[in-house]
């Protein structure tokens, strides 16, 4: 026996709303090859300084977000950055253990309510309100006084460095985008690596 399937009008709205917002994503042609050349995460500036015996990390990470990235924002799917942040000895091999190995994660979300754009570091839910998305992108870029490691921890004949790399997190997508995001490159995007040395 062949049953009917329910028809779109009257599935639940949450499922709805998923269904729509993935064929809006996946239905639209593919950006032009200018916008694309725009598109990408690259670090502008990392460094570290010491206070009071530690190492403090300030870097400015660019978020050139993806269309198809900045259309899911717009209709209210947050983007979640994750921070990998290592220090190592320079030269370590890869299966070395690192001193630090850190992963940050902060949010950027749209809330049509009130028409504003809210940066947060996770898991706290609160954060920085903006009113142009453009100023929200560059606030999620600004890290500063993360600490790394302390001086005690550092021998001072052994040089060291620090690794970072920003990604976007497509496991903290919802559920229904996760598959999509997965296989288009528009989704996958990261600064790769970016290394400095650290003095101890």
């Amino acid at each position: 026996m062949i049953r009917a399937r329910p028809w779109p009008w009257l599935w639940p709205p949450p499922l709805l709303a998923c269904v729509t917002l993935i064929l809006l994503l996946g239905l639209n042609p593919l950006p032009s090859p200018t916008a694309r050349a725009a598109d990408g995460f690259r670090v502008i500036e990392a460094k570290t300084r010491q206070v009071d015996g530690k190492h403090l990390l300030a870097a400015e990470i660019d978020y050139g977000f993806s269309e198809r990235a900045l259309e899911a924002l717009e209709n209210g799917v947050p983007l979640t950055i994750q921070v990998h942040i290592q220090v190592r000895e320079q030269g370590a091999w890869i299966w070395n253990e690192s001193l630090v190995d850190r992963r940050l994660k902060y949010r950027i979300r749209y809330k049509p309510l009130s028409e504003r754009y809210l940066v947060s570091r996770l898991p706290s839910e609160d954060g920085r309100v903006f009113v142009t998305r453009q100023a929200a992108v560059a606030a999620l870029g600004e890290l500063s006084e993360i600490p790394l490691i302390g001086e005690q921890q550092l021998d001072p004949e052994q040089a060291y460095a620090v690794h970072l790399r920003a990604s976007l997190d497509i496991e903290e997508l919802p559920l229904p985008l996760r598959p999509m995001a997965y296989l288009r490159s528009g989704w996958k995007q990261s600064t790769g690596w970016t290394t400095w040395p650290l003095t101890p």
